[in-house]
């Protein structure tokens, strides 16, 4: 066993928060950079780094927490709070507008898969919307909340719908809905017995006073629970991310306000994570990112402004029924924007489209660039029109005060 691969995709991982502190006027999100040193340290440019055995498992580890820390983003409050119609009507939408779209292209030729495409242009990057929206202010407000909701019950059902239709491991999609219901009942089962035990005076008292020692009890626990699920989700057919993503979900529901009652188990979990396996996978995605195939012929380089306008549509134009919500045109534009941006789950649904043979690498390419584009590009849009749509709430109160 060799090490070397793995010391260079550690050493970019590690190079690139220098990197993005040389410019801080630009807002680039460190995975964008992450992929793009992989694909010019890998075979399609320099050829310094190749992905090996122990590269690739970390990377696979690395994909799962990512999905685990997705899971744990999901505010379950907003799902069901009082715009849970708009959401849910927001995501009939979605999944309708996703269908056509996939469809379409399929018909016309330009892509395999028309659920694949459909399943990736449905999910939205939750855990990249929620600094952003803490920067501008918007978290707490009408806009923040409809665009985290709208973010988590798309992020939910692309999982959901790719661990359902693409799997190495399962049969028909009838006998995987119903082993679907199942795992479901198993997280039921999960949060109504760690609630129950978290009432034992005993053993919360004994999980406080470990938490922090070296047995560091919590996060041992929590990787009980991510690999637990895992197996569990590919003993019954489905992808281990969705076990990992699940086990996120439960963390969540158990223990709703844990970042106030428990900072520091999320900071270790956060560091675990984004220090160390999550820019694995990232920087492992991009030394296997087909930068020959995107570039082969024009006709593959102009589908990514077809798939980033694809993203804008499925995701960002259900947006507009938020406006019954008392939001602005601005605010309306700003949650379009941000609920059209998107890459984890993009990325995961063409490395399993491509283990499956549902998507060729030139499409897989063109895919992952537009999940590039839109983490850059449609931030960067959003931004302003917040920003104003908060200036103008704040002048409201100050003219009906004049």
């Amino acid at each position: 066993m060799s090490y070397d691969n793995l010391v260079i995709v550690l050493a970019v991982a590690a190079g690139v928060p220098f990197l993005l502190a040389l410019v801080p006027r630009v807002p680039l999100p460190g995975p964008v950079l992450e992929i793009v040193a992989g694909v010019v340290l890998g075979p399609a440019v320099l050829n310094v780094v190749q992905p090996d055995a122990t590269v690739q498992a970390l990377s696979i580890i690395g994909l799962s927490f990512l999905l685990f820390l997705a899971g744990l983003e999901i505010d379950f409050q907003q799902l069901r709070g009082p715009w849970a119609r708009l959401v849910g009507i927001g995501l009939a939408g979605t999944l309708a507008l996703a269908a056509a779209v996939g469809w379409m292209l399929h018909i016309a030729g330009l892509f395999e898969s028309p659920l694949l495409l459909g399943t990736a242009l449905v999910a939205t990057s939750v855990g990249l919307l929620v600094p952003i929206l803490e920067d501008a202010g918007a978290v707490d407000r009408p806009v923040g909340q409809l665009t985290i909701g709208g973010g988590s019950a798309g992020e939910i059902s692309a999982v959901v719908l790719l661990s359902l239709f693409f799997s190495e491991h399962a049969s028909g999609p009838a006998s995987r809905l119903l082993l679907l219901l199942g795992l479901a009942c198993l997280m039921v089962l999960i949060v109504v017995a760690s609630i129950r035990a978290g009432r034992s005076m005993w053993l919360s008292q004994t999980v406080m006073n470990l938490a922090d020692t070296s047995t560091q009890v919590r996060v041992r626990l929590t990787m009980v629970l991510i690999v637990g699920l895992s197996a569990v989700a590919l003993h019954l057919g489905f992808e281990a991310v969705l076990g990992a993503f699940i086990a996120g979900a439960v963390l969540r529901l158990v223990d709703p306000d844990s970042k106030q009652t428990h900072p520091q188990f999320h900071v270790k979990l956060e560091g675990l994570g984004y220090g160390f396996l999550i820019p694995v996978f990232f920087v492992t995605s991009g030394i296997q990112f087909d930068l020959g195939a995107l570039f082969a012929d024009a006709g593959t380089a102009l589908r990514v402004p077809m798939f980033l306008a694809a993203l804008l549509l499925v995701r960002g134009v259900p947006a507009l029924v938020y406006r019954s919500a008392g939001l602005s045109r601005a605010e309306v534009m700003a949650s379009g924007l941000l609920q059209a941006t998107s890459l984890p789950v993009i990325v995961a649904a063409t490395t399993i489209g491509l283990k499956l043979e549902a998507i060729l690498p030139a499409n897989a390419a063109a895919l992952v660039a537009a999940g590039l584009l839109s983490v850059v590009v449609f931030p960067l849009t959003a931004l302003p029109l917040l920003n104003r749509s908060r200036g103008s709430a704040r002048s409201g109160p100050e003219k009906e005060a004049d």
